[in-house]
């Protein structure tokens, strides 16, 4: 049962010798205070009573505001439909409805612990997240369309600048949203949702599955924030009949068998972007689609007895591949530079320690980017219409699988978690029986 009480804080006294109140909440070793906003002196405190002393100038006024503050956390836990709230929840909850904290300061706390823990990749997007919110809280609808752009774009190319030149961290941005109180919880409803769409697909030109993540974001946060008690159940804007995020489904095209033996006859300067670019994107296509991410990661260690064992970053899926000829003929181009390289396979993170794995995200996000451009190039020589990109790699071996592989087999060969997932995925590829029911109609 949790014990509640109001008490002196001691260690906050004030130059005046007045010291704060706060209400005590502790169950199952686990404390939290919740200030009143009162103070008074020493000597007028009943320690025993918790209360105000007859020598203290409002004593009944201040007693019977006490009284009510205590009787409504009591009431707080008697009332609770949960098996059992925690001190902290029933402080949140004892600040209102709207809560004391506001949505950036939650989101920035959940922000930082991805940071901390290592996944800068969702970290680095959910910080975008917040900066397009700030955008739109900030934004004057009534000035042109063109203005409002080109200042989103100005502010987002000084942050860049400054941070490249180590004048603003990522520790900076966090610091710079806890102290954000513009948007509370409760403010953020169906109509302030349909409304940030809006400005996510005018001003920043983005599409409905990247609104729909920012959404699943909120989302997120809002679940969090009811479950610690920070905002009421009544204010969630996802529920009922409320808000929906649909995620729809996009086509997953992927090269065929002739268009990727067009890029395999490519020829190009050795040690050029270009040549690393097309020889990494090769790999990753020899290896059932691995992702450009883990590709330019990988390092001569994965390799033993003629076979790869990596762990997949993305679900830490382990796997182990047998290593196919041509995969051993493009390695063997890198295999002199293994000490030049620092252990790596390709050259792109030589100049960075393995165990700062801030630097290591930092260089691989940059290998990737140069990589979308020089695949562009390749698909010019080769003579291929589709949008070369990092990923087709992984569409062009399910393309070229279509049905001739069991799922269970893919779903080994893709590393996914679910069964379903690899059902779903090669789907995108699998056209057969579409293709005859349209002819069994048309060719009649």
């Amino acid at each position: 049962m949790a014990s509640i009480k109001i008490v002196l804080r001691k260690n906050m006294i004030k130059k005046d010798g007045t010291i704060p109140l706060a209400l005590r909440i502790s169950d199952n070793y686990k404390t939290s205070y919740k200030w009143l906003g009162q103070y008074v002196l020493e000597k007028d405190w009943d320690k025993v009573a918790g209360q105000a002393k007859r020598t203290h100038p409002n004593f009944k006024k201040l007693n019977n505001f006490l009284m009510k503050k205590l009787t409504q956390a009591n009431d707080l836990y008697f009332d609770s439909k949960e098996d059992s709230i925690t001190p902290k929840q029933a402080k949140q909850r004892l600040k209102g409805p709207g809560g004391s904290k506001s949505f950036f300061e939650v989101a920035a706390d959940r922000v930082k612990r991805k940071y901390d823990r290592g996944i800068f990749s969702v970290a680095k997007s959910e910080m975008s997240i917040l900066y397009n919110l700030e955008e739109f809280l900030n934004h004057k609808p009534s000035s042109s369309k063109n203005i409002i752009i080109e200042s989103i774009k100005q502010k987002r190319s000084e942050r860049v600048s400054k941070t490249r030149k180590s004048e603003y961290s990522f520790i900076d941005a966090i610091n710079h949203f806890k102290k954000n109180k513009t948007l509370k919880f409760m403010d953020i409803d169906q109509a302030f949702l349909e409304r940030y769409k809006t400005f996510c697909s005018a001003y920043l030109n983005q599409k409905t599955r990247t609104i729909s993540n920012q959404l699943i974001f909120i989302r997120t946060l809002f679940n969090v924030a009811i479950k610690d008690g920070i905002v009421a159940p009544k204010f969630y804007p996802f529920a009922g009949e409320k808000e929906k995020i649909r995620i729809g489904s996009s086509n997953k095209i992927g090269l065929t068998r002739k268009e990727v033996e067009k890029i395999e006859s490519l020829q190009f300067e050795p040690q050029t972007s270009i040549w690393h670019t097309h020889n990494a994107w090769l790999i990753a296509f020899y290896f059932a689609g691995i992702r450009i991410s883990d590709i330019v990661k990988l390092r001569w260690s994965d390799f033993k007895d003629n076979r790869l064992y990596y762990v997949m970053n993305k679900n830490e899926k382990p796997i182990s591949l047998k290593i196919p000829d041509k995969a051993n003929a493009i390695l063997d181009f890198y295999r002199k530079d293994q000490e030049v390289n620092s252990g790596y396979v390709f050259p792109f993170l030589r100049d960075v320690k393995e165990k700062n794995a801030e630097a290591v995200f930092r260089k691989t996000r940059n290998a990737t980017k140069l990589f979308n451009k020089f695949l562009k190039r390749i698909a010019q020589e080769s003579g291929i219409d589709k949008t070369l990109s990092n990923h087709i790699a992984r569409h062009s071996f399910g393309n070229i699988a279509g049905d001739k592989i069991h799922p269970l087999m893919l779903q080994k060969l893709y590393r996914h978690s679910d069964l379903k997932t690899t059902l779903n995925y090669q789907a995108n590829f699998i056209h057969k029986d579409a293709d005859e029911a349209l002819d069994s109609v048309i060719n009649f």
